[in-house]
């Protein structure tokens, strides 16, 4: 493209009030670089309209009717305090007419998956074009790109970047005199050109996607967090933010657990090398995270827990001459379609973990013919990550140097350079955490 864009998005906390949405306003207008911003539903919307959609599934229309006027309400309020100019508040009630008299449309239809896709889709709309309203009132130059107009995946639910690319830098052309575009994240159209959604890490994946496409200077992510840090805030007092970290760390610390991240949303930007920067829209002073090809650093950078694991362990008396018993094995998760997290092998047996446990029972039964077969639910992964941890020195000693009384089931070393995984049961999430705090990063 020539110009160097920035991506900026915003979560739902970033743009749930109206002061929120006046801050993003100051934050993206602040920089002169041509800038794709990136706006997530108000927050409590998208859950909103997942619970209208499952009434409407179950035919409880006169509760759905309820929730769309609850929801209709709050945005009324919300339209109230954000804008001041009466022609604004009219064109703002004028979208909110159209979008809450669609999902009223809607209670009179029978009920799809594609009907569905187009009553989530409603909060982004809703948000960007609120925003919009709010940028002309202060008389902000600036261009929607409605998403559904570039924004696609294939068959498969997997995004087509060079058909992004493709039709988003046509959009980009007809607008060479604007610096500022607005965008809704999340929602897209699928093969057969419906509306859909990107499923895992929502509007992220979308900022990625844009970066990746345009070849953006940086995408940067705006939550209400600092950045990640080195252990969970919610569980452990002390923590720190991590200031630089490589894409394979931040991807294997968003596998496993990291919130602040969906680990699918940034290999795109990972792919076209553009810097993934995690800020915080309350403290936009503050320095977050910047992930990119470069860790910065060698060594331990942060702890981070994966929960709801199921651990299964297949024993076999047969296994020792057997080959092609962990081709077995694997067949029938494949058959399932469930992803295995852990694993580890003995002469006699196979453990190993999962998280989706939605076709357990099948899986169990297709198992028994192999071995004896055992089942340990409400298991937690703690992963401890970092650049090349597999060659720091040292790091074992000081990892099960800092675990005092918890028994471990399981261990993963080796599988990655960046990662030393741990299987405990749920109930000794928070002490281990808390000993790991202490032990490897000396944080009380």
């Amino acid at each position: 493209m020539g110009v160097f864009m920035k991506i900026m998005k915003f979560g739902g906390t970033s743009v749930g009030k109206p002061e929120r949405m006046f801050q993003v306003a100051e934050l993206v207008t602040k920089n002169d670089e041509p800038t794709i911003v990136v706006l997530s539903a108000l927050s409590g919307t998208t859950n909103a309209l997942v619970t209208i959609g499952e009434l409407i599934a179950k035919s409880e229309r006169e509760e759905a009717k309820k929730q769309i006027e609850k929801l209709e309400e709050h945005y009324l309020h919300f339209v109230s305090q954000l804008l001041n100019d009466p022609q604004s508040i009219e064109k703002a009630k004028a979208i909110l007419a159209e979008h809450f008299e669609f999902l009223t449309i809607i209670l009179k239809i029978s009920f799809s998956e594609a009907l569905n896709k187009d009553i989530l889709a409603q909060g982004e709309l809703l948000s960007t074009k609120l925003f919009c309203i709010y940028l002309e009132e202060k008389g902000i130059d600036h261009q929607l790109l409605p998403a559904l107009e570039f924004m696609s995946i294939d068959g498969y639910d997997e995004p087509q970047v060079g058909s992004i690319k493709v039709k988003l830098t046509q959009l980009l052309k007809k607008y060479k005199a604007k610096k500022l575009f607005v965008t809704q994240g999340y929602i897209c159209r699928n093969a057969r050109g419906e509306v859909d959604n990107l499923k895992r890490g929502g509007s992220d994946y979308t900022a990625s996607l844009i970066a990746a496409a345009i070849n953006a200077s940086v995408c940067e992510i705006w939550t209400d967090i600092d950045g990640m840090h080195n252990n969970d805030p919610r569980i452990v007092k002390k923590t720190m933010p991590v200031e630089q970290m490589s894409f394979d760390e931040a991807a294997e610390l968003a596998y496993f657990g990291a919130k602040i991240l969906h680990p699918a949303s940034i290999w795109p930007a990972q792919t076209f090398k553009v810097p993934v920067k995690l800020l915080n829209t309350m403290h936009p002073e503050a320095k977050g995270t910047t992930i990119s090809e470069k860790a910065g650093s060698v060594g331990v950078k942060a702890v981070a827990a994966k929960d709801n694991i199921t651990a299964i362990r297949i024993k076999s008396s047969r296994m020792l001459l057997a080959y092609g018993f962990l081709r077995k094995i694997f067949e029938v998760f494949e058959k399932y379609r469930t992803p295995i997290d852990m694993i580890t092998t003995s002469e006699v047996a196979v453990s190993l973990t999962i998280d989706n446990t939605t076709h357990l029972k099948e899986i169990l039964k297709e198992l028994e013919p192999l071995g004896t077969v055992e089942v340990d639910k409400d298991q937690v992964i703690i992963s401890v990550v970092g650049n090349e941890i597999s060659q720091t020195r040292d790091i074992i000693k000081k990892l099960f140097g800092s675990i005092v009384n918890i028994p471990v089931r399981m261990v993963s070393y080796g599988g990655s350079p960046h990662n030393i995984s741990l299987l405990v049961s749920a109930k000794h999430k928070i002490k281990i955490l808390q000993q790991l705090n202490k032990g490897m990063f000396g944080l009380d």
